[in-house]
């Protein structure tokens, strides 16, 4: 599932995908929203503070200022990743990592088809099987896992 780093994505949107990842996987795993004081507390608690604009510059891969390779091993830690994670220049996704992609792809799919489950209730079966047909020809045109584009 996991590719390895567009040759042509410069080291900051590398980060920056990174760190999305690594907030996307944080809320995915029952924590709620991350907040930035949050973040700002752990770091400055381990001596590495993060400003507000420098964490969004960060995340949006906008600046050169996030080469404090202590900020980044805090940050790796802060998400709970390999200490060099955020450091890798390469681009490869660490095996945990991609292990909870596909744990946040499953998660993202059993919720729609919850939420689908739910809402559908007292709709005929015809209705539904077409529905069905729909939805499996959509995945199959995103390329088998495309719940997110539905």
């Amino acid at each position: 599932m996991t590719e390895g780093a567009n040759v042509s994505e410069s080291p900051q949107s590398r980060l920056a995908r990174k760190l999305n990842l690594l907030l996307d996987l944080y809320e995915a795993g029952g924590e709620g929203a991350l907040t930035y004081p949050k973040i700002s507390r752990h770091m400055s608690q381990r001596g590495t503070p993060l400003s507000r604009s420098r964490w969004a510059y960060m995340r949006s891969g906008d600046s050169s200022l996030a080469t404090d390779a202590a900020l980044l091993r805090n940050l790796a830690e802060f998400f709970g990743v390999d200490r060099d994670y955020l450091l890798d220049d390469a681009g490869e996704i660490p095996r945990l990592v991609d292990a909870q992609l596909e744990l946040l792809r499953a998660l993202r799919e059993s919720r729609v088809r919850n939420f689908a489950a739910r809402q559908l209730q007292g709709i005929s079966p015809e209705t539904l099987e077409k529905l069905r047909e729909v939805i499996d020809d959509r995945k199959k045109q995103k390329g088998g896992n495309g719940v997110a584009g539905l």
